[in-house]
C-alpha cells in the first residue's frame, strides 16, 4: 500500500507543477487576469514598502558611519561640534562616488526620479529604466548619507518604480495593468516613506498616473495601506513631525492672511524651482566650456555644499531638524528668513551638481521656515486677532510642497495626517489652493513636468499633446510594394521637395507637416549611404494618421473614465 500512495502523491506534486509552470506561461505571454492582478498589486505594494524602509535604514546606517552621530535626526546639531575640515570633506568624498557610479552606470550622469517615473506612465505602459534606477538610488543614498542638501522620496519612488517594472516585464503586464501596478508601487513607497497612507494613495494617482479612474483606486489604496503597515512595524506608530498642541485660527477673521501666505509660498516655491533649473544650466555651461569630466561636478558640488556646512549645518541632508524646529516655532524671525535662503542655495547647489535626491523634504523645510517667518511677522502686527505662529508654519509647509509637487490634494491631506485637525485642514487648503494658482502659471504646472519640458517632452498640456510622441509613423503607414508607379511617383516628387519622414518618426513630427505642406500623404523612408539618399518604404496617409490619433485618444479617455 505505500507504494501505490507515494506514487500517486508523486503524481499530484507533477501535476501541481505543470499546473503552475502552465500558468506562469499564460501570465507572461497573456498577462495576469484580476485575480493574479490582485495579488501581484499587493506583493508589489510589500516589496516597495520594504524597499522604502530599507533605503531610509540604509541612510541611517551610512550617516551614522560618516558623521559618527548616534541620532541623525539631530544631524545638523551633533556636526555643528565637528571639525570644519570633515565637515567640508564628507560631502566632497560622497559626491566623488556618486560621480563615478552615476558615470558608470548612466549615460547623462543624472539622476533618475519622479519626473521619470511620470514620463514612464504617460509613455513606456508604467516601465522605467531598471539599470540607471538602480545606480541613482545608491547615488542618492550615498548623497543624503554625505551632506546632500536634497530629500529621499524621489529615489524611493523610483526604486519603487523599478520594482514594478521588473515585475510588468516578467508578466507582459499591458499599457493598464502596467501603470496600475507602477501606481501601487508608488503608493506603497511614499506611504511606508511617510507613514502616510492616504497622501500616498492620492500622490500616486494625482502625480503620477495624473487621473483618478476607479480601477486603479482599490489596488493603489490597498498597497498604500500595506506600505503604513511595514512602516508602522519597523518605526512605530509616529508621525515625521512631533508637532505642539493644537493650533487655533480665528476663522473669519484670520483667513485672508493665509491666502497672502499662499501667495507668498508659491512664489517662493517658484524661486525654489528657478534656482534649481539655472544651478543645472549654470553646471552644464562650465561642465562644457571647462570641459571637465563628468565625475566630478558631483564632487564639486559637494564642496560647494560643505563650505557652506561649516558655517550653517542645518543645510545637512533632509533638513528635518530645522524643519520641527520651525514647526514648533523654536526660530527667531532673522532665523528662518536666513534658513530659507540658504536651503535653496544648498538645495540648487545639489541638484544642479547631479547629486541626486528629491526635491519634496527640501519643500518642506522652505515652506516650513517661510510660513513660520510670515506667522511671526502676522501675528506681531496683528496680535488681537491672529492664532499661533507655527499654524502658518504648517500651511506654508503644504503651499510650498504643493506647488512644487503639482500635488495640492495629496499635499493637503499629508498635512493633515500630520495634524489630525480640521481646523488646520482649513487653513492649509486656503494656503495651498493660491500656491498652486499662482505656481502652475509661472511653470509648467510643476517641478516634475517642467524638468519634463526641458527635455521636450510635452505632458504639461495633457494626453492630446503627448500621445502622438508615442505613435509611430512605420506602425500606420502604406507600405509600397510592387509596382506602384503612380504612388512611387508621387512620393519620389515630394522628397525632392524635402517633404517626407524617417521611419522612426513619430505622429509629433508629422501632424505639424500635414497642417502646414497640406499634402495628402508624406513619404516614408530610411536613410542610406548611396547616391540615392533615400530609400523609400511607405506612405503616410492624413487619414490614417488622424484615425490613430483618435484611437489613442479613445482608449486613454476610456481608461481614465473607467
Amino acid at each position: 500500500m505505500g507504494k501505490p500512495v507515494k506514487a500517486l502523491l508523486q503524481q499530484k506534486v507533477a501535476d501541481a507543477t505543470t499546473v503552475c509552470k502552465d500558468a506562469a506561461r499564460v501570465m507572461k505571454t497573456h498577462g495576469p487576469n484580476q485575480i493574479q492582478f490582485w495579488f501581484i498589486a499587493l506583493a508589489i505594494g510589500i516589496g516597495a514598502g520594504l524597499a522604502a524602509v530599507l533605503f531610509r535604514l540604509g541612510i541611517y546606517l551610512l550617516q551614522t558611519t560618516a558623521y559618527g552621530t548616534d541620532d541623525v535626526l539631530t544631524l545638523h546639531s551633533f556636526a555643528a561640534g565637528l571639525a570644519w575640515y570633515q565637515i567640508l570633506i564628507i560631502p566632497i568624498c560622497g559626491g566623488l562616488i556618486v560621480g563615478i557610479i552615476l558615470d558608470r552606470f548612466t549615460d547623462d550622469g543624472r539622476v533618475r526620479s519622479v519626473a521619470d517615473v511620470i514620463e514612464g506612465a504617460a509613455l513606456a505602459q508604467g516601465r522605467v529604466e531598471v539599470r540607471r534606477g538602480l545606480a541613482s538610488a545608491m547615488a542618492s543614498m550615498i548623497t543624503l548619507s554625505t551632506g546632500g542638501s536634497s530629500g529621499r522620496e524621489g529615489p524611493v519612488v523610483h526604486l519603487a518604480a523599478v520594482i514594478s517594472t521588473t515585475v510588468c516585464r516578467w508578466i507582459n503586464a499591458n499599457g493598464i495593468t502596467g501603470r496600475d501596478l507602477l501606481g501601487c508601487a508608488v503608493a506603497a513607497a511614499v506611504s511606508a516613506s511617510f507613514n502616510a497612507p492616504i497622501a500616498g494613495a492620492l500622490f500616486a494617482l494625482e502625480v503620477v498616473l495624473r487621473h483618478f479612474a476607479v480601477h486603479a483606486f482599490a489596488p493603489i489604496v490597498i498597497a498604500s495601506a500595506v506600505g503604513t503597515v511595514i512602516n508602522r512595524l519597523v518605526f512605530g506608530d509616529v508621525t515625521e513631525f512631533v508637532l505642539p498642541v493644537q493650533n487655533a485660527l480665528q476663522f473669519y477673521v484670520e483667513l485672508p492672511a493665509f491666502i497672502i501666505l499662499g501667495l507668498v509660498c508659491g512664489i517662493v516655491a517658484v524661486a525654489l524651482m528657478k534656482a534649481i533649473f539655472l544651478a543645472d544650466d549654470f553646471g552644464s555651461y562650465v561642465q562644457s566650456e571647462t570641459r571637465m569630466p563628468r565625475f566630478l561636478r558631483p564632487a564639486i558640488a559637494g564642496a560647494m555644499l560643505g563650505g557652506l556646512a561649516i558655517w550653517w549645518p542645518h543645510i545637512i541632508g533632509v533638513g528635518y531638524e530645522t524643519t520641527s524646529a520651525a514647526l514648533t516655532g523654536e526660530l527667531l524671525l532673522h532665523e528662518a528668513i536666513v534658513f530659507v535662503i540658504l536651503k535653496v542655495v544648498a538645495v540648487a547647489i545639489t541638484m544642479g551638481g547631479r547629486m541626486g535626491g528629491g526635491v519634496f523634504s527640501p519643500s518642506l523645510m522652505v515652506g516650513a521656515l517661510t510660513g513660520l517667518a510670515f506667522g511671526i511677522i502676522a501675528t506681531a502686527i496683528f496680535p488681537n486677532v491672529s492664532g499661533e505662529g507655527t499654524l502658518y508654519a504648517l500651511a506654508g509647509m503644504g503651499a510650498v510642497a504643493a506647488a512644487v509637487l503639482g500635488a495640492p490634494i495629496s499635499t493637503t491631506l499629508i498635512v493633515f495626517e500630520l495634524t489630525g485637525d480640521w481646523q488646520t485642514g482649513l487653513a492649509v487648503m486656503v494656503a495651498v489652493s493660491l500656491s498652486s494658482a499662482l505656481s502652475s502659471r509661472l511653470v509648467d504646472r510643476s517641478f516634475f513636468l517642467t524638468q519634463l519640458e526641458r527635455r521636450d517632452v510635452h505632458l504639461a498640456a495633457g494626453p492630446q499633446a503627448y500621445l502622438l510622441a508615442t505613435i509611430k509613423v512605420a506602425g500606420i503607414m502604406h507600405p509600397i510594394e510592387g509596382r506602384q508607379s503612380t504612388l512611387e511617383e508621387e512620393c519620389r516628387a515630394l522628397i525632392r521637395e524635402g517633404i517626407c519622414l524617417d521611419r522612426n518618426a513619430s505622429l509629433e513630427q508629422a501632424m505639424p507637416l500635414f497642417e502646414r505642406e497640406k499634402p495628402r500623404l508624406i513619404p516614408v523612408v530610411r536613410a542610406t549611404h548611396d547616391e540615392s539618399g533615400a530609400e523609400l518604404l511607405g506612405a503616410l496617409y492624413e487619414v490614417d494618421a488622424l484615425r490613430a490619433m483618435n484611437r489613442a485618444l479613445s482608449e486613454t479617455a476610456a481608461e481614465e473614465h473607467s
